[in-house]
């Protein structure tokens, strides 16, 4: 099975425990996923298995879209509704122009701290996994995010109901922290739903139980499966008769020469029936070279 999957993931696991049950049912091929998801949160996690796997570089990052809710007055040290309380702090006023001056301040491109709960590495171990142990783990470097768009509801006296988008690398965690503090008092996340993970959003996605079912009783028909090809929409493509493809699967690139997308710098290549061969990158405007290549 060579394909992409988008899971609605449910809360209450980690994206890597997806990654394992799917694993399970589609053993031998290789499973991944593209942007962790963290236990208490829901939504888009694209699913890349067997061949698909290579694509992970070329699908990546792109923006993110989010639904939630931000709870005020405490602070936890996970910054999620899982953590231990480590600051409580008096509600706000939330009347409209307070909740539109802080739309208007975490807008645009911030300077975010992500949290010490977080997959950053230090010394090749995600900080998670110290601060769980109880190390006092220093907060990592602050990083640069861009804020799409960010609208604010005032749902309750402690509760603030918000719709996000933003760049890749965004924690939405920290929002809601620095959210808190803006406000005068403290704030976690408390829910969090994602509705779009670069070019994969949640019509196309599917429950994970009803996913490994169908798997598991071969009903694949049932599933939303997204070809390889079809995954890269986003690039440009050329068409390779069967001489050409089995030049470049042999490793002569020149099969590519003069066919290349005017302007391309990165290109996928399929066969005549839609399928993907490679992906390419451009050399010049007449020459490039074999990026990956996939089996059939």
């Amino acid at each position: 099975m060579n394909a992409v999957i988008v899971i609605d993931k449910p809360a209450g696991i980690t994206s890597a425990e997806v990654v394992r049950r799917i694993k399970r049912s589609v053993k031998p091929a290789r499973v991944g996923h593209l942007g962790t998801l963290d236990p208490f949160a829901t939504g888009v996690l694209p699913i890349l298995i067997g061949e698909a796997t290579k694509l992970a570089p070329f699908l990546e990052g792109g923006d993110k879209r989010y639904t939630g809710l931000i709870k005020l007055g405490v602070e936890t040290d996970t910054l999620d509704p899982d953590g231990s309380v480590v600051r409580t702090a008096p509600l706000p006023a939330l009347n409209p122009q307070c909740v539109a001056a802080i739309e208007e301040t975490f807008s645009g491109t911030l300077s975010q701290v992500p949290p010490v709960f977080s997959a950053i590495k230090r010394a090749g171990v995600p900080l998670y996994r110290l601060a769980r142990k109880g190390v006092d783990v220093r907060p990592p470097q602050p990083r640069k995010i861009e804020v799409r768009f960010l609208k604010l509801e005032a749902s309750s006296p402690d509760t603030l109901r918000f719709e996000l988008g933003c760049s890749a690398g965004t924690y939405v965690r920290a929002l809601a922290r620095d959210i808190g503090v803006a406000l005068q008092s403290a704030a976690h996340l408390a829910e969090l739903r994602r509705l779009q993970s670069g070019g994969f959003s949640l019509p196309a996605a599917a429950p994970l139980e009803r996913v490994l079912a169908a798997i598991d009783t071969a009903d694949l028909a049932s599933i939303p499966f997204i070809a390889l090809a079809q995954a890269l929409d986003h690039l440009p493509r050329v068409v390779l008769d069967a001489a050409e493809e089995r030049r470049l699967r042999n490793g002569d690139s020149s099969a590519l020469d003069a066919i290349v997308p005017a302007g391309a710098q990165i290109f996928r290549v399929v066969h005549s029936d839609g399928d993907l061969i490679a992906i390419a990158r451009a050399t010049s405007r007449v020459t490039a070279v074999i990026e990956r290549i996939f089996n059939r």
